[in-house]
């Protein structure tokens, strides 16, 4: 009886033949793995929005503005809103220095509809809409200007998530690109947003205007959970070419007070308590 030719260990087969089966099949896993780790910016956004989950809130604060020199002055106001961040109502009524005393900003966010604005000044006991050219004017002579106090729309701009690390206020964060996908209703060119990847808090922006120059920066300090809900208590904005700048500081907040819709119609600036 002829002997037959030793047989090869099985294990030559998958040393030798089988890399151009296995190699590539890894490496799609990998792929498609990696790909699922990839955090969608959109969705990240849509979090920074969804964090806030109340009906509606109240809040107290104070602009701090600071010129060039570093000579301030301050304001006092309080801020409602009804409905879920970026498709809202604010109101945003200053309380104090007496001079500004009763001057009221509404600003109507709707979802796939241009804000709408409109500003009450007690001295000519008249309501007028923020015409479109207006929003890019400081606010009352901080350093927000008008589109900055509204709520814009999560659908009003594309988000790119860019590769960073970088850590702020002790929070690893994600870094968007936000574009606007109409230029014409934003001043802004594109934003950049740092935000905390464990509780989805804005904690710095970089805002650049149509030329590509930077215009304005915004950074969060002092995170606190107030009522279940994230958020900064300081938030400071530089307006980089002119050299000045704004404390905002809020100083006491109330979620879900039944606020009544009522309180959020040009009809009723001149009247409205609260």
């Amino acid at each position: 009886m002829n002997e037959r030719s030793p047989r090869r260990p099985r294990k030559d087969i998958f040393r030798v033949g089988a890399p151009h089966l296995l190699l590539p099949a890894l490496a799609l896993t990998f792929t498609l793995w990696a790909a699922a780790q990839t955090p969608d910016p959109k969705a990240i956004m849509a979090s920074v929005y969804s964090e806030n989950t109340s009906h509606d809130e109240t809040i107290r604060a104070t602009f701090d503005v600071f010129d060039k020199t570093g000579q301030s002055r301050r304001k006092k106001f309080i801020l409602l809103r009804i409905g879920p961040l970026g498709d809202s109502k604010t109101l945003l009524r200053f309380t104090d220095p007496a001079e500004i005393r009763g001057v009221t900003l509404l600003s109507i966010n709707q979802s796939g509809v241009a804000d709408r604005q409109f500003m009450y000044i007690p001295a000519q006991q008249r309501v007028r809409p923020v015409a479109p050219q207006e929003r890019s004017e400081r606010f009352i002579g901080s350093d927000f200007t008008y589109e900055d106090i509204a709520e814009p729309a999560l659908s009003d701009f594309t988000y790119k998530l860019l590769d960073a690390s970088d850590v702020m206020e002790g929070h690893a964060t994600y870094k968007i690109e936000s574009t606007p996908v109409d230029p014409a209703r934003s001043q802004y060119k594109y934003i950049y947003f740092w935000i905390a990847r464990d509780i989805h808090v804005i904690l710095h922006e970089e805002m650049y205007g149509q030329d590509g120059h930077l215009l304005r920066t915004l950074h969060a300090s002092d995170l606190k959970k107030v009522s279940g809900f994230w958020g900064a208590r300081h938030i400071e904005v530089q307006t980089v070419p002119d050299g000045t700048r704004t404390n905002l500081t809020f100083d006491e907040a109330h979620f879900n007070t039944g606020l009544s819709e009522q309180l959020f119609s040009p009809d009723t600036f001149g009247t409205a308590k609260f």
